[in-house]
């Protein structure tokens, strides 16, 4: 099975591909995490990747895609995969749609996780707050930084789930449930 993961920042994308993946018995693909292998084995892609980030900049399309494509590729994708974080953009969403296709392969289903952005906020913060004083305090999880994020999610990312709905693929799930319970409604869409 291939599958999309959807959702705002701190909606708990990561926390339930995780646990897809576990019960799918297939990887779970963070983008961030695609992102930071290839710069630590010093791929081409990821010389070029550390050579954005440290100017700076987003990494551009063309290379996150690439990478993408490259590890779809793998064998202990074969079976599937739960992308989580990508694609961002509609952009993205058309060239994974070229990847597979030339594979001959499609997004079986896609997954949003729909979470009100106050209370959204709120979470996010309240996780800030302890993993400060855990020592543990990430540098952009302060409110200005988050509300950026959530800005360029509303503006980037969440025309996804229209272009997702239309083809037939999108559910949606109330990711204000409990853990447990998100899990459940997921697995729910996911027989449906």
């Amino acid at each position: 099975m291939r599958l999309v993961l959807l959702g705002a920042p701190g909606s708990g994308k990561g926390t339930q591909a995780a646990r897809l993946a576990k019960r799918l018995d297939i990887p779970q693909l963070s983008t961030g995490d695609m992102l930071r292998a290839a710069v630590s084995e010093g791929t081409p892609i990821g010389t070029k990747v550390k050579a954005t980030t440290e100017r700076g900049e987003l990494v551009p399309d063309d290379l996150v895609v690439a990478i993408v494509a490259e590890r779809i590729s793998q064998p202990d994708a074969k079976s599937g995969f739960i992308l989580d974080g990508f694609p961002r953009t509609i952009a993205q969403a058309a060239a994974l749609d070229e990847i597979l296709r030339a594979a001959h392969l499609r997004i079986d289903r896609v997954l949003e996780l729909d979470v009100d952005e106050a209370a959204l906020l709120s979470r996010i913060l309240n996780r800030a707050n302890e993993a400060r004083s855990n020592g543990h305090a990430r540098a952009d999880d302060t409110e200005a930084a988050l509300r950026v994020r959530l800005a360029e999610y509303r503006g980037q990312t969440r025309p996804l789930a229209d272009y997702y709905r239309e083809q037939g693929l999108l559910k949606s799930i109330n990711g204000l449930q409990s853990i447990d319970k998100v899990a459940s409604s997921l697995l729910e869409a996911l027989d449906a």
